[in-house]
Protein backbone atom coordinates (compact mmCIF):
# COMPACT_ATOMS: atom_id res chain seq x y z
CA UNK A 1 0.00 0.00 0.00
CA UNK A 2 1.32 3.40 -0.99
CA UNK A 3 0.90 6.58 1.02
CA UNK A 4 0.42 8.79 -2.03
CA UNK A 5 -1.11 8.34 -5.47
CA UNK A 6 -1.10 10.32 -8.71
CA UNK A 7 -4.62 9.41 -9.91
CA UNK A 8 -7.84 9.12 -7.92
CA UNK A 9 -10.94 7.39 -9.30
CA UNK A 10 -14.16 8.36 -7.52
CA UNK A 11 -17.41 6.48 -7.46
CA UNK A 12 -20.40 8.84 -7.80
CA UNK A 13 -23.45 7.57 -5.88
CA UNK A 14 -22.79 7.41 -2.16
CA UNK A 15 -19.30 8.82 -2.57
CA UNK A 16 -19.47 12.26 -4.23
CA UNK A 17 -23.22 12.79 -3.83
CA UNK A 18 -26.07 11.29 -1.81
CA UNK A 19 -28.66 10.11 -4.37
CA UNK A 20 -30.91 8.34 -1.87
CA UNK A 21 -34.16 10.13 -2.67
CA UNK A 22 -33.82 10.04 -6.45
CA UNK A 23 -32.69 6.44 -6.78
CA UNK A 24 -35.15 4.99 -4.29
CA UNK A 25 -38.08 6.89 -5.80
CA UNK A 26 -37.01 5.66 -9.24
CA UNK A 27 -36.97 2.06 -8.02
CA UNK A 28 -40.31 2.57 -6.28
CA UNK A 29 -41.79 3.86 -9.54
CA UNK A 30 -40.46 0.87 -11.46
CA UNK A 31 -41.65 -1.73 -8.95
CA UNK A 32 -45.13 -0.20 -8.87
CA UNK A 33 -45.58 -1.12 -12.53
CA UNK A 34 -45.02 -4.76 -11.54
CA UNK A 35 -47.62 -4.60 -8.79
CA UNK A 36 -45.05 -4.20 -6.02
CA UNK A 37 -45.77 -1.26 -3.70
CA UNK A 38 -42.91 -0.13 -1.49
CA UNK A 39 -43.64 2.68 0.97
CA UNK A 40 -40.41 2.65 2.98
CA UNK A 41 -37.83 4.22 0.69
CA UNK A 42 -35.01 3.30 3.07
CA UNK A 43 -35.65 -0.35 2.24
CA UNK A 44 -34.57 0.40 -1.33
CA UNK A 45 -31.15 1.87 -0.49
CA UNK A 46 -29.37 -1.42 -1.38
CA UNK A 47 -30.02 -0.40 -5.00
CA UNK A 48 -27.56 2.48 -4.57
CA UNK A 49 -24.22 1.47 -6.07
CA UNK A 50 -24.51 -1.98 -7.68
CA UNK A 51 -25.51 -2.53 -11.32
CA UNK A 52 -29.30 -2.35 -11.63
CA UNK A 53 -29.76 -5.75 -13.24
CA UNK A 54 -27.94 -7.37 -10.34
CA UNK A 55 -30.11 -5.53 -7.79
CA UNK A 56 -33.48 -6.34 -9.38
CA UNK A 57 -32.42 -9.98 -9.61
CA UNK A 58 -31.04 -10.23 -6.08
CA UNK A 59 -33.65 -8.25 -4.16
CA UNK A 60 -36.86 -8.99 -6.08
CA UNK A 61 -36.09 -12.17 -7.97
CA UNK A 62 -36.60 -10.60 -11.40
CA UNK A 63 -35.53 -12.79 -14.30
CA UNK A 64 -33.93 -11.78 -17.57
CA UNK A 65 -37.38 -11.31 -19.10
CA UNK A 66 -38.41 -8.59 -16.63
CA UNK A 67 -35.14 -6.89 -15.84
CA UNK A 68 -34.86 -4.77 -19.04
CA UNK A 69 -38.35 -3.31 -18.51
CA UNK A 70 -37.67 -2.70 -14.82
CA UNK A 71 -34.52 -0.78 -15.70
CA UNK A 72 -36.29 1.14 -18.47
CA UNK A 73 -39.02 2.25 -16.05
CA UNK A 74 -36.55 3.23 -13.39
CA UNK A 75 -34.59 5.34 -15.84
CA UNK A 76 -37.81 6.91 -17.10
CA UNK A 77 -38.41 8.41 -13.67
CA UNK A 78 -34.74 9.12 -13.02
CA UNK A 79 -34.21 11.00 -16.29
CA UNK A 80 -37.18 13.28 -15.60
CA UNK A 81 -36.97 13.87 -11.85
CA UNK A 82 -34.73 11.49 -9.98
CA UNK A 83 -31.39 12.88 -11.08
CA UNK A 84 -32.24 16.18 -9.34
CA UNK A 85 -33.36 14.45 -6.13
CA UNK A 86 -29.76 14.35 -5.01
CA UNK A 87 -27.45 16.29 -2.71
CA UNK A 88 -23.75 16.96 -2.35
CA UNK A 89 -21.96 15.65 0.70
CA UNK A 90 -20.85 18.56 2.87
CA UNK A 91 -17.33 19.70 2.09
CA UNK A 92 -16.96 17.68 -1.11
CA UNK A 93 -16.33 20.58 -3.55
CA UNK A 94 -13.69 22.02 -1.23
CA UNK A 95 -11.97 18.64 -0.94
CA UNK A 96 -11.91 18.16 -4.71
CA UNK A 97 -10.49 21.68 -5.10
CA UNK A 98 -7.65 20.92 -2.70
CA UNK A 99 -6.88 17.56 -4.29
CA UNK A 100 -6.66 19.12 -7.75
CA UNK A 101 -4.51 21.96 -6.41
CA UNK A 102 -2.10 19.40 -4.95
CA UNK A 103 -1.45 18.03 -8.45
CA UNK A 104 -3.57 14.88 -8.31
CA UNK A 105 -5.53 13.80 -11.40
CA UNK A 106 -9.16 12.99 -10.63
CA UNK A 107 -11.64 10.85 -12.56
CA UNK A 108 -15.11 9.40 -12.03
CA UNK A 109 -15.79 5.67 -12.35
CA UNK A 110 -19.49 4.89 -11.87
CA UNK A 111 -21.91 2.11 -12.81
CA UNK A 112 -24.48 4.83 -13.51
CA UNK A 113 -25.02 5.61 -17.21
CA UNK A 114 -22.43 8.21 -18.14
CA UNK A 115 -25.10 10.53 -19.58
CA UNK A 116 -26.69 10.82 -16.13
CA UNK A 117 -23.34 11.04 -14.35
CA UNK A 118 -22.29 14.02 -16.46
CA UNK A 119 -25.65 15.71 -15.92
CA UNK A 120 -25.30 15.37 -12.15
CA UNK A 121 -21.69 16.56 -12.12
CA UNK A 122 -22.64 19.60 -14.21
CA UNK A 123 -25.63 20.31 -11.94
CA UNK A 124 -23.38 20.45 -8.87
CA UNK A 125 -20.52 22.21 -10.74
CA UNK A 126 -18.18 19.29 -10.11
CA UNK A 127 -17.30 18.36 -13.71
CA UNK A 128 -14.40 20.83 -13.78
CA UNK A 129 -12.49 18.77 -11.23
CA UNK A 130 -12.40 15.57 -13.29
CA UNK A 131 -10.09 14.75 -16.18
CA UNK A 132 -12.33 11.89 -17.30
CA UNK A 133 -15.82 10.61 -16.49
CA UNK A 134 -16.48 6.93 -17.12
CA UNK A 135 -19.74 5.05 -16.62
CA UNK A 136 -22.17 2.55 -18.05
CA UNK A 137 -23.97 2.96 -21.36
CA UNK A 138 -27.75 3.07 -21.74
CA UNK A 139 -27.63 -0.04 -23.94
CA UNK A 140 -26.53 -2.07 -20.92
CA UNK A 141 -22.87 -2.31 -21.83
CA UNK A 142 -20.04 -1.57 -19.41
CA UNK A 143 -22.03 -1.92 -16.19
CA UNK A 144 -19.58 -4.04 -14.18
CA UNK A 145 -17.29 -1.85 -12.09
CA UNK A 146 -14.18 -3.63 -13.36
CA UNK A 147 -15.17 -2.75 -16.94
CA UNK A 148 -15.85 0.87 -15.99
CA UNK A 149 -12.47 1.16 -14.28
CA UNK A 150 -10.68 -0.32 -17.29
CA UNK A 151 -12.48 2.21 -19.50
CA UNK A 152 -11.42 5.08 -17.22
CA UNK A 153 -7.78 3.96 -17.21
CA UNK A 154 -7.85 3.94 -21.00
CA UNK A 155 -9.54 7.34 -21.05
CA UNK A 156 -6.76 8.72 -18.87
CA UNK A 157 -4.23 7.65 -21.49
CA UNK A 158 -3.47 4.13 -20.34
CA UNK A 159 -2.31 5.16 -16.89
CA UNK A 160 -0.64 2.51 -14.71
CA UNK A 161 -3.22 1.19 -12.21
CA UNK A 162 -0.48 0.98 -9.58
CA UNK A 163 -0.51 4.79 -9.47
CA UNK A 164 -4.28 4.91 -8.88
CA UNK A 165 -6.66 4.68 -5.94
CA UNK A 166 -10.33 3.75 -6.36
CA UNK A 167 -12.57 5.53 -3.85
CA UNK A 168 -16.09 4.23 -3.26
CA UNK A 169 -18.71 3.16 -0.75
CA UNK A 170 -19.64 -0.37 -1.90
CA UNK A 171 -17.95 -3.75 -2.30
CA UNK A 172 -18.29 -3.45 -6.09
CA UNK A 173 -15.84 -0.53 -6.03
CA UNK A 174 -13.33 -2.57 -4.04
CA UNK A 175 -13.70 -5.66 -6.23
CA UNK A 176 -13.41 -3.61 -9.41
CA UNK A 177 -10.23 -1.99 -8.16
CA UNK A 178 -8.73 -5.35 -7.25
CA UNK A 179 -9.52 -6.71 -10.71
CA UNK A 180 -7.69 -3.72 -12.21
CA UNK A 181 -4.66 -4.13 -9.95
CA UNK A 182 -5.15 -0.94 -7.96
CA UNK A 183 -5.63 -0.02 -4.31
CA UNK A 184 -9.04 0.95 -2.99
CA UNK A 185 -10.36 3.15 -0.23
CA UNK A 186 -13.81 2.39 1.14
CA UNK A 187 -15.72 5.39 2.48
CA UNK A 188 -18.21 5.16 5.32
CA UNK A 189 -20.46 8.14 4.57
CA UNK A 190 -22.24 6.26 1.77
CA UNK A 191 -24.26 3.06 1.70
CA UNK A 192 -21.75 0.31 2.43
CA UNK A 193 -20.79 -0.72 5.96
CA UNK A 194 -17.28 -1.10 7.30
CA UNK A 195 -17.86 -4.87 7.39
CA UNK A 196 -18.88 -4.90 3.72
CA UNK A 197 -15.85 -2.90 2.64
CA UNK A 198 -13.25 -4.67 4.75
CA UNK A 199 -14.76 -8.02 3.82
CA UNK A 200 -14.32 -7.12 0.15
CA UNK A 201 -10.65 -6.37 0.78
CA UNK A 202 -10.48 -2.56 0.79
CA UNK A 203 -6.90 -1.34 1.12
CA UNK A 204 -7.96 1.50 3.40
CA UNK A 205 -11.14 2.79 5.03
CA UNK A 206 -12.02 6.49 5.45
CA UNK A 207 -14.68 7.44 7.96
CA UNK A 208 -14.88 11.04 6.77
CA UNK A 209 -13.51 13.48 4.20
CA UNK A 210 -10.62 14.51 6.42
CA UNK A 211 -9.42 10.94 6.77
CA UNK A 212 -9.73 10.41 3.01
CA UNK A 213 -7.62 13.50 2.35
CA UNK A 214 -4.91 12.27 4.70
CA UNK A 215 -4.88 8.87 3.00
CA UNK A 216 -4.57 10.18 -0.54
CA UNK A 217 -2.06 12.94 0.15
CA UNK A 218 0.03 11.20 2.78
CA UNK A 219 -0.24 14.27 4.98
Amino acid sequence: MKTTYTHLLFDLDGTLTDPMEGITRSVQYSLRHFGIEVTDLRSLTPFIGPPLAESFREFYGFDDGRIPEAIRLMREYFSERGWRENRLYDGMPQLLERLCASGLTLAVATSKPVVFARRILDHFDLARYFAFVGGAELDGSRQAKADVIAHVLQGLGGVDPATCLMIGDRRHDVAGAAAAGMDSCGVLWGYGSRAELTGAGATRIAADLGELERIVTGR
